[in-house]
């Protein structure tokens, strides 16, 4: 009855389950996106020349069009050509924004949990911080609260893989947090899209 009007925020944001951070495929659609290539014929050199090295087509073709999607969410073709082109470090920045823009529960879960720690200077790290933001989100939203204890814990471990893979964590054990630096192109680029909530992810109070 009021389905229509009660829409969860977090309605696709278990994706991430299959779909991950992506780094490797990110960089591979960015630079097609960067020859010229229509998005459906980025997709078709992907699948036809199996990229990403991935064993079926179907699931080629899926984590391609998800590049695409993420690619295209950030909202600036300098950010795309950076994914491209910059050195690993920035780049990878950049997908983390990407994929903060594409699912609420990373954005809610970087501004929330870590931003709120660059903010407060708390480095330490655990998983009760991981838990307890899924905890909050539960009680908040009928949706999160349907997921099975599987999916949580899948989502736990990917969003903890990102925070190392994006050097926050020096591996998936590690009990702080490092400070970040936050590259000028995805910064300008942040404030561009008037999401200056995001600044706080990465370290960026100023």
């Amino acid at each position: 009855m009021a389905g229509n009007q009660m829409v969860s925020p977090y309605k696709g944001s278990g994706q991430i389950t299959r779909e991950k951070f992506l780094f490797y495929e990110m960089r591979t659609a960015a630079r097609l996106m960067e020859e010229g290539l229509s998005d459906s014929d980025v997709e078709e050199r992907i699948v036809e020349d199996n990229l990403f090295q991935y064993p079926t087509e179907k699931s080629i073709r899926q984590m391609a069009k998800t590049c695409i999607r993420r690619l295209h969410g950030l909202q600036d073709e300098s950010l795309i050509a950076a994914v491209a082109a910059m050195p690993q470090d920035a780049a990878k920045q950049i997908c983390l924004y990407a994929m903060m823009k594409q699912y609420r529960l990373v954005w809610d879960f970087m501004i929330t949990v870590i931003g709120e720690k660059y903010r407060m200077q708390n480095f330490s790290f655990s998983q009760m911080d991981v838990n307890v933001f899924f905890m909050q989100l539960q009680e908040q939203d009928d949706y999160v609260a349907g997921w099975s204890e599987s999916t949580m814990k899948k989502i736990r471990q990917i969003l903890i893989r990102v925070l190392a893979e994006n050097e926050y964590l020096d591996d998936i054990r590690a009990d702080h947090i490092n400070p970040v630096w936050l590259n000028p192109v995805l910064e300008n680029a942040i404030r561009s899209n008037n999401d200056d909530r995001a600044l706080a992810a990465f370290n960026c109070f100023s």
